[in-house]
């Protein structure tokens, strides 16, 4: 009878530290991004993608990244964003302000987590890729599409001619990001 509140009293101080431990980890700089492996990265993606996951902010792929060049869908190749159309909105995930063609993307009413969002999705793979609030820069339309990198594949500028995507080079050397369509 004794050995179940001792028990107990263990498991709680344990988890407490768990706690900690993990709050401590989150305040560590966050260019220090956890390197993940081939499989696990899949099942993330298939969790995002299949099962409308959400990756860790500040722990992905994509939300620092600065280099020019267009974004995919990962597993269907669909041009889904430019990189003159990325900004740094501080919510820890890769924010673009329009999609490259909104014929590429969906967008569905998402009432999951107790509020109405606006779910997007690629057109073709059907998959679940993020949001779009309208808490964006108001001089590029006032959206803001926040979207989980394991979803979405880059393409740096230097390789998009041969990888397929030529005709989206003028919108990546833009200056300022383009108007679409």
């Amino acid at each position: 009878m004794r050995l179940i509140p001792a028990l107990l009293a263990a498991t709680v101080l344990l988890g407490g530290v768990g706690v900690y431990a993990y709050a401590q980890q989150r305040n560590e700089p966050v260019a220090q991004q956890t390197e993940r492996s081939q499989s696990a990265l899949e099942r993330l993606r298939n969790w995002v993608m299949d099962h409308n996951g959400t990756e860790r902010a500040f722990d992905n792929q994509y939300w620092n990244n600065h280099e020019p060049g267009l974004y995919v869908e990962a597993r269907t190749g669909e041009a889904l964003f430019v990189s003159t159309d990325k900004y740094d909105s501080g919510s820890g995930w890769p924010s673009f302000t329009r999609p490259v063609d909104p014929d590429n993307i969906v967008l569905r009413e998402d009432y999951t987590m107790g509020m109405r969002r606006i779910e997007v999705r690629s057109r073709r793979g059907n998959a679940h890729l993020g949001h779009v609030f309208d808490d964006g820069p108001r001089g590029s339309g006032g959206q803001r599409f926040c979207i989980n990198s394991c979803a979405i594949r880059f393409i740096p500028r230097a390789d998009m001619e041969a990888q397929g995507y030529g005709r989206y080079l003028a919108l990546v050397d833009a200056e300022t990001p383009a108007a679409h369509r």
